[in-house]
């Protein structure tokens, strides 16, 4: 049987909405769309480059929770509201993701809050004990 392991940020939105940050399954892990909130303070900055370096930053800190990085991703999507945002990203976006090559796709589509510019889904597979 697959273990399935729920993992939380302490987001309002996981509680309000009834969902994880992450889900553990067996050795894959599974992240939610992520949104540039910092969700100790739950602000979001104005900035799309700032939202995206926060939106990482909570991915980050989900994927070590997990038990795995950025190194670990293997699939990765971006929704924006306005695709133009989305290039002004690519350097952060490198930094995490250049070395690893995942799979990936852009969507511009409505968020759930219109300060939202950017949000971030990865799914990663936990590293193999040797």
């Amino acid at each position: 049987m697959t273990q399935r392991r729920a993992i939380l940020s302490g987001s309002t939105f996981e509680e309000r909405i009834g969902y994880a940050r992450a889900v553990v399954d067996g050795d894959r892990v599974h992240v939610s769309g992520t949104t540039g909130f910092d969700y100790t303070t739950m602000t979001i900055s104005d900035d799309v480059v700032e939202q995206a370096e926060q939106c990482l930053r909570n991915i980050g800190a989900a994927l070590a929770e997990a038990g795995c990085g950025f190194a670990d991703v293997v699939r990765v999507r971006y929704m924006l509201p306005d695709r133009a945002d989305f290039e002004p990203c690519w350097p952060v976006l490198r930094r995490c993701f250049g070395d690893v090559r995942p799979a990936a796709t852009m969507l511009e589509c409505g968020l759930a809050d219109p300060r939202m510019k950017i949000e971030i889904e990865v799914d990663a597979r936990l590293p193999q004990a040797s």
